[in-house]
């Protein structure tokens, strides 16, 4: 019965030695298992652990803003276009 911990892939017949190594590789990049084997190497202090979460935080927001940002920039335009519009149907023919 396989562990739900076990990191491994299958090598494939044929497959080189080198290609498995970097599919193995991906894979734990993915799963974040060696940045975080980077970081359990060592004790890290409170104030490292909040200097940390913090810059993670401020990427993240980086990211969710460029697409707030964009969305909010073309409900802005929609509104300016709709009240356009209405503008031009209260005014009329001259």
């Amino acid at each position: 019965m396989a562990n739900s911990h076990d990191r491994g892939i299958d090598v494939k017949k044929g497959e080189s030695v080198d290609r498995a190594l970097k599919r193995l590789k991906t894979k734990l990049d993915t799963e974040g298992i060696i940045e975080e084997m980077r970081r359990r190497r060592a004790f890290e202090t409170p104030t490292q652990r909040k200097v940390r979460k913090a810059r993670s935080a401020i990427k993240r927001n980086r990211v969710r803003w460029r697409y707030i940002s964009e969305s909010a920039e073309r409900k802005i335009e929609e509104r300016k276009a709709a009240a356009a519009a209405a503008k031009a149907t209260q005014e009329g023919p001259a």
